[in-house]
């Protein structure tokens, strides 16, 4: 279930993120802060869709124990600006992504990451939105 959402993510399929969110599900970013309601994290995710418009996940390692799933690799993608990407604007940076999952579907998702390089690409655009991300 851990991988179907990751999968998700990558192809930015709104619709199977949905599917695997229950009512309740909540997002916990890097910054420790929380979105709750399965509609609430859908718009979220359309938000940053269009600010990463090639957002994706690089798994290498996930470890697992009871409804815990743990992920390890690289979160990465673009900058977009003016809703163009450019090689210019984009970044990576080690991640660890928990997924709490409960009756097949992912209830919590969590991010640890290091933001500072998509902050960074923000800046030299010069944009007020690189202070939010998480």
């Amino acid at each position: 279930v851990a991988h179907k959402f990751v999968c998700a993510i990558n192809e930015q399929n709104l619709e199977a993120l949905t599917e695997l969110m229950p009512e309740g599900h909540r997002f916990v970013d890097s910054l420790g802060r929380v979105m709750k309601g399965r509609d609430t994290v859908r718009a979220g995710w359309v938000e940053y869709f269009k600010m990463v418009a090639d957002y994706s996940i690089d798994l290498q390692e996930t470890f697992s124990k009871g409804p815990v799933v743990v992920m390890t690799g690289l979160a990465q993608g673009s900058y977009a600006v003016g809703g163009k990407l450019t090689p210019e604007y984009r970044w990576s940076t080690p991640a660890v992504f928990r997924a709490f999952v409960e009756d097949g579907k992912v209830s919590e998702w969590r991010v640890y990451a290091d933001n500072e390089p998509v902050r960074e690409r923000m800046r030299k655009k010069g944009t007020v939105a690189a202070e939010k991300i998480s």
